[in-house]
């Protein structure tokens, strides 16, 4: 059993209230934080604990953390991105739904390190309910004196509030959320200036994922050192995984990132093999925007080493042979699955989702999704799948956000990975509309 410092006490009855988080060691790391360390201590242990961004990019907080400009009589923010949309994604809503006192005590802790006494917690608007959990939560913590005036006696304020969105995947993006949160459309923003100069209402600001602020708690309680024990060269530390598709044993779970991706995906531990006992055909590995492998990638490197549950070892190879780790939205898909309809859906959400500021995100999106329901729905040619390349690469790197990476680079990787079932569906149309004619038919029980 491996190691868990976020979710080792989420079963316990009653973790959502603050009496029960309380007598199961919580807010020791205010505690330690307030009465101990100076703002400066708390950013040197997050740099030495080696603790890398949790919502996907995966770059090293303590670092994030010290490009913050302290101009003088100027209010700096935390900020919280709780706006879990990426599909396949679903850690960060287990997290505060089970353990919201967790993200709490991060966040009184992080906003003490960086020098902020007003912080936020925005979340995705289709998590309305866990809006009343993180209220109520915070209203306990109000009520223990650990937010407010004079927090311990030690001089420092704290407010902090929670905001919720209105169900727009773009206001992930970091800046598209601080628009969204100054009241403006979520739209993102040119770079620089970044927003650790200029950020919510031009004032310096930290926008960290759940779970990456979750993770200051016991790396302040602990020691970077310690955390930076666990896991392997720079992916240090836990990282939560959420796992779903065809695999006997869907959830969230915390794994060291020390394990390999064949021991995650066959372990009664952990996902427990593929459903009905079918043959692995492919995996999405961190989320809807990462590249998918193939099944002889999956748990092998192009060289044949141990692929690892590790940011380096899943983006080995680069996309010609990788993926990456990003938000771990592990998606596993059975030999019985369609790469192209898979590839069709995730298409469908990007168009859906594009803010439209990029012409290039903006139409290209569309003609992806229009092209692959073309492909889906037995009216494809040949030529098609060579259009959705070129149009991915004209998307890929053009962009103000990365939204239109995330876009293109599932449809690159399908087509470079299972170009023979792309072709398949232009040679048998008829075949593909009769399958799909018997899923509606199935879907509206007819």
């Amino acid at each position: 059993m491996g190691r868990k410092l976020l979710l080792e006490h989420a079963q316990v009855e009653g973790m959502h209230t603050y009496d029960v988080y309380r007598k199961n060691g919580g807010y020791r790391s205010v505690e330690k934080a307030l009465k101990t360390m100076s703002p400066d201590a708390v950013v040197e242990e997050v740099k030495k604990s080696g603790l890398r961004g949790r919502g996907g990019a995966g770059f090293p907080t303590g670092m994030k953390w010290s490009f913050l400009a302290k101009p003088e009589g100027v209010p700096r923010y935390l900020v919280c991105n709780a706006d879990e949309s990426e599909p396949g994604t679903f850690k960060d809503r287990y997290l505060m739904e089970k353990i919201p006192h967790l993200l709490i005590e991060g966040m009184i802790t992080s906003s003490y390190a960086l020098g902020a006494n007003t912080s936020y917690i925005y979340i995705r608007g289709e998590y309305s309910w866990i809006l009343f959990i993180l209220e109520k939560a915070i209203a306990e913590a109000y009520a223990a004196g650990w937010l407010g005036k004079n927090i311990l006696g030690s001089g420092y304020d704290l407010d902090l509030y929670v905001n919720i969105g209105a169900g727009a995947y773009i206001c992930g993006e970091e800046t598209a959320l601080l628009e969204s949160l100054e009241g403006k459309r979520g739209n993102p923003r040119i770079k620089p200036p970044f927003p650790a100069v200029k950020g919510l209402w031009q004032s310096p600001t930290v926008v960290n994922n759940v779970e990456t602020i979750a993770a200051v708690v016991p790396i302040i309680n602990d020691g970077g050192d310690e955390y930076a024990k666990i896991g392997i060269g720079k992916s240090t530390g836990t990282k939560l995984i959420s796992a779903s598709g065809n695999i006997n044993r869907p959830g969230v779970y915390e794994i060291e990132m020390s394990i390999t991706v064949e021991e995650f995906l066959y372990s009664d531990e952990w996902c427990g093999g593929i459903k009905g006992g079918k043959k692995l055909k492919a995996c999405v590995p961190g989320g809807s925007s990462v590249p998918i492998l193939p099944h002889f990638l999956v748990c092998k490197t192009a060289a044949g080493e141990d692929r690892m549950m590790t940011y380096e070892s899943l983006s080995d190879g680069g996309f010609a042979t990788g993926s990456m780790l990003g938000s771990g939205g592990f998606i596993v898909y059975d030999e019985d699955q369609c790469i192209v309809r898979n590839t069709w859906n995730f298409a469908r959400f990007y168009a859906h989702e594009s803010c439209g500021q990029c012409s290039p995100c903006r139409e290209g999106t569309g003609w992806m999704e229009k092209v692959l329901h073309r492909l889906e729905n037995g009216g494809g040619k040949m030529s098609d799948i060579d259009l959705l390349v070129d149009v991915a690469k004209k998307i890929e790197g053009n962009t103000i956000c990365p939204l239109g990476d995330a876009a293109a680079w599932p449809v690159s990787a399908a087509i470079r990975h299972f170009r023979e079932e792309f072709e398949w569906h232009v040679n048998e149309p008829r075949v593909c509309m009769e399958r799909n004619y018997g899923l509606v038919r199935e879907k509206i029980g007819v």
